[in-house]
């Protein structure tokens, strides 16, 4: 069996336990009230203002556990679970992708660098597996195919291993601040750092998920060699 199949079998089964687990902590600590009151929104302006950022606006999203920071609109979006929600949770997720916009104010290499490979990846990931496909087929007549898929695999499998530093990086300047600006109460630093930690592994888990893809496709090329 291909090591590359055995490992995207068993990071499948992996990342399932992981969202399920995240699923769970997010649950878990969206029922504990934040003691100062404050909603996902109002933690957001607030991180945003101490960290001198004003042109970065805090929008709602459709969806759960959707949030996500945009630098081309330069918004924070959260979602409805969030947004207005004035857990611990809420506050954690809402620190989180403040995080972001804080990396992208100063400049922050790792998330520029994913920032610029947006575009390619966008491509890679919606072609490559119509590319591979074809290239199989095409693999003794025109071998080049196979090998522009596996590198759109690897296009995909680099931006996740970049993604990695930035998110965690993010939940660090989350934590801290929500620490050091005394957002945070006595005794609720443990769930956002707990919710943020279960978070931050779903992205682990997606970078090694894209890794074993990209050794499942080099096995394959090796033993059609």
């Amino acid at each position: 069996m291909n090591i590359g199949y055995l490992l995207f079998i068993v990071i499948g089964v992996v990342g399932m336990i992981v969202q399920a687990r995240l699923q769970s902590v997010f649950k878990k600590y969206s029922r504990v009230r934040f003691a100062n009151g404050l909603t996902g929104r109002e933690v957001a302006e607030k991180m945003l203002r101490d960290n001198g950022i004003y042109d970065v606006k805090v929008v709602s999203t459709r969806g759960h556990l959707t949030d996500h920071y945009n630098p081309s609109t330069r918004t924070v979006n959260l979602s409805e679970s969030v947004y207005g929600s004035n857990s611990v949770a809420a506050a954690a997720v809402a620190a989180h992708e403040c995080g972001h916009a804080v990396q992208h104010a100063c400049g922050y290499a790792p998330l520029r660098l994913r920032s610029a490979l947006v575009p390619i990846v966008q491509v890679s990931s919606s072609l490559s597996t119509w590319v591979i496909l074809i290239g199989i087929v095409m693999l003794n007549s025109f071998p080049a195919l196979f090998w522009l898929g596996i590198a759109m695999v690897a296009a995909s499998a680099l931006f996740s291993i970049i993604t990695l530093p930035v998110e965690y990086n993010a939940s660090q300047r989350a934590l801290a601040w929500l620490t050091e600006s005394g957002t945070l109460m006595a005794g609720e630093e443990q769930g956002a750092e707990v919710s943020l930690r279960w978070a931050a592994r779903t992205y682990l888990v997606a970078a090694l998920s894209a890794i074993a893809t990209l050794i499942y496709y080099l096995g394959f090329a090796r033993n059609n060699d």
